[in-house]
């Protein structure tokens, strides 16, 4: 029988006889894996899309099961003008005619700031403005036209009848001397979730497992499919699930339910099954890859069996092309490509499962965070010594949920 002896420093040797698994369990408890815990990315892998990859991009523990974060947010690029410029009495120290303009959003506007008008006609090309003051309170702030016309010995003369044009920002102009500028934080809306706490067990009979099994049917065979069925459950609460919680029934303990990332998106686009086709799909991408919805050059279009159906009718041209099947997460993807980005195609089970066969959902992986409150973990239990029943048992457990940090980046697609 092998002894276990503390060493110089800390550690423990084994005397007596070889060096077996029990002891390396006593002894370093992490040290070997539970054959279960390592099959977990590799149980139908294309049946859990969303758990796969957030198994596979790792996940962010948290100290609580309450999870508090903020979206990653960018500031706006384009405002609207509600009113019509109003000259001002005094002119620029240079000659230049100074207006004042009310926007429907002056906090992304700051002094030094130069501004496109859409739609407008300078001497060389689009009227371009540099902010030269803010007046926060009242939604306006001054400023002169880079490229206005000359009038009666006065520069920078525009247009006034603007109401209802857009304004793009540009970059900052500063002076030579300026060490300074305008302070600009980001201040997005601070969400919040739940992690959920997902369980399976698996039990076996002391006699059934000492039987001979005609076709090989082990206990490691039951766990799989245990953590099969448990990783479908968590799919679908990652996706669908409502964020509550609620007293636990005759306990003072209390249940929490994650949010699904479904209803976290902030994008929706809607499609018509009688005029599906290429344009359709040009806009979604368009959609998904443009403006402050941009993020990754590269997304995940997860679809319902219908949707997935509907692509595959489509004859694909230069402009949008179905290419080669991509293997990432150790998922298998269809490629889907366009002037605007790529999307990694599957079909999700789970949507037919909850009735979403027609609908999908673009998720940007670069956005997509999975906070962990308690790791993936298997424990044996022996119920017979307990007391409890002639069995042995595996539990797995896990607390975590899924949450967006760049909302409108992800897009959900649904039939109208």
């Amino acid at each position: 029988m092998n002894t276990l002896v503390a060493g110089q420093s800390g550690g423990r040797h084994v005397t007596d006889g070889p060096l077996t698994t029990p002891a390396i369990r006593e002894t370093s408890p992490e040290l070997l894996r539970n054959e279960i815990d390592s099959r977990v990315v590799r149980i139908r892998p294309m049946a859990t899309p969303v758990d796969q990859i957030s198994r596979m991009i790792g996940a962010r523990h948290s100290s609580s099961m309450v999870v508090e974060y903020y979206s990653v947010d960018t500031k706006a690029q384009t405002v609207k003008i509600t009113g019509s410029p109003e000259i001002l009495d005094e002119l620029h120290p240079d000659g230049y005619r100074l207006y004042t303009i009310s926007v429907d959003s002056i906090g992304v506007i700051a002094p030094t700031d130069t501004l496109l008008i859409v739609g407008s006609s300078g001497t060389n090309g689009p009227v371009t403005l540099y902010v030269t003051d803010r007046t926060e309170a009242r939604n306006t702030f001054r400023v002169i036209a880079l490229n206005g016309a000359d009038e009666d010995g006065v520069k920078g003369c525009i247009d006034t009848d603007l109401r209802g044009r857009t304004l793009v920002r540009m970059g900052r102009a500063a002076a030579e001397l300026d060490v300074q500028t305008s302070q600009f934080e980001a201040l997005p809306q601070k969400a919040q979730n739940y992690c959920q706490i997902f369980k399976a067990q698996i039990e076996q009979g002391t006699f059934t497992r000492l039987a001979a099994k005609e076709v090989g049917w082990s206990f490691s065979d039951q766990e799989e499919v245990a953590i099969m069925d448990m990783r479908l459950g968590m799919e679908k609460s990652f996706l669908f699930g409502v964020r509550a919680r609620i007293q636990a029934p005759g306990a003072s303990d209390e249940v929490l339910f994650t949010g699904g990332i479904w209803h976290q998106a902030e994008t929706d686009f809607s499609y018509s099954a009688a005029a599906f086709g290429q344009d359709t799909l040009i806009d979604l991408m368009r959609l998904a890859f443009t403006g402050d919805r941009a993020g990754s050059r590269r997304k995940i279009l997860l679809a319902g069996s219908e949707l997935i159906a509907r692509l595959n009718k489509l004859d694909y041209t230069r402009v949008v092309s179905a290419g080669d099947t991509v293997t990432r997460w150790g998922i298998d993807f269809n490629e889907l490509r366009s002037k605007f980005g790529t999307l990694y195609v599957v079909h999700s089970e789970v949507f037919d499962q909850c009735d979403h066969a027609d609908d999908g959902f673009v998720i940007d992986p670069e956005y997509l965070v999975k906070y962990v409150h308690l790791p993936f973990r298997v424990e044996r239990i022996d119920l017979k010594s307990s007391g409890v029943r002639n069995t042995e048992a595996v539990v797995a457990t896990e607390a975590s949920c899924m949450a967006l940090r760049h909302p409108k980046s992800h897009v959900r697609v649904t039939l109208a």
